[in-house]
């Protein structure tokens, strides 16, 4: 998970398939490494970010406006800059490498660290607010629905009882209750899930992701093309259906003929089939394992 490459980067970058002069938005621009290949090959980027240390750290990048704002809102940030139509789109999701590799955000259950997970730490509620504050059916809910996780009920209702006693301030400490709660098998860490479901509570990423997919769309110029990298099986269904909706399908009508069934704008898929790291990438940056690029061109 340290590997700071940009996954995916030719699959998704050939995806949007840039022309010299064009204009591309990148919704998640991290270290912005998709957003300078993306400048390599001609184009002028917009790049987003909701973390204001991801901002600075890139500093002055030719060819690249970085903003400090959300994904969500894409289409009113690029309208504010005068791009009142795009060539494409990129959307990166989950949480960048850097952000796990620190500690202090509180993104990862491997590093001790403050409850954090916020993306922007200068508003809303911790993971801290969450675990201690919310009801136990509310953390049963925030669990099941954005974790998947099939201990919700088991896992809330003790941590519930657990707060009460003392409330939880650490990424280990949360880690290594859960472990104790839910036992240890082979594969991934037992705390997995809850830690998704709650850095995905706290970001609002599902409301994030709708907002831009329904904004992105409407930014888009008539052949533009929308490449979308996700990491849970919770938003790729997001995406997959997203881009079904509108690429829609043609249906047999009884008297004859036929007729095409989907959302406007019409799209069109651009990858067929969800596209996976190769085995070459997986050797070399293990968080792309889990990562699924979906591209689709409006019509």
């Amino acid at each position: 998970m340290g590997s700071h490459n940009p996954v995916l980067l030719k699959e998704t970058v050939d995806a949007l398939s840039v022309r010299p002069g064009g204009r591309y938005v990148d919704g998640t621009l991290g270290r912005a490494g998709h957003a300078k290949e993306i400048i390599a090959r001609g184009g002028e980027v917009l790049g987003i970010d909701r973390d204001e240390q991801a901002i600075r750290e890139i500093g002055e990048v030719a060819g690249l406006t970085a903003v400090r704002g959300r994904h969500g809102s894409l289409k009113e940030i690029a309208n504010e800059k005068g791009w009142n139509e795009v060539d494409g789109i990129l959307l990166d999701l989950g949480v960048s490498s850097p952000q796990l590799d620190e500690a202090g955000r509180g993104f990862s259950f491997l590093r001790e660290g403050p409850l954090d997970m916020r993306m922007d730490r200068s508003c809303g509620l911790s993971a801290a607010d969450i675990v201690n504050g919310e009801s136990a059916e509310r953390l049963e809910e925030i669990f099941r629905t954005l974790g998947e996780e099939p201990q919700a009920r088991r896992i809330a209702k003790a941590v519930a009882k657990e707060r009460a006693e003392k409330p939880f301030e650490t990424t280990v400490e949360l880690a290594e209750f859960i472990e104790k709660v839910v036992g240890r098998r082979n594969g991934r860490h037992p705390a997995t899930r809850v830690f998704q479901a709650l850095r995905m509570e706290v970001n609002d990423e599902i409301g994030e992701l709708g907002r831009a997919l329904e904004g992105g769309l409407d930014l888009l110029r008539s052949g533009g093309r929308f490449a979308v990298i996700t990491f849970e099986s919770l938003t790729d269904r997001i995406v997959k259906r997203f881009f079904a909706g509108h690429i829609g399908r043609m249906v047999s009508l009884q008297q004859g003929g036929e007729r095409w069934e989907g959302e406007e704008p019409r799209m069109k898929a651009v990858t067929g089939k969800v596209v996976v790291a190769s085995k070459e990438e997986e050797d070399l940056n293990p968080r792309s394992r889990s990562a699924k690029l979906r591209a689709a061109e409006k019509e």
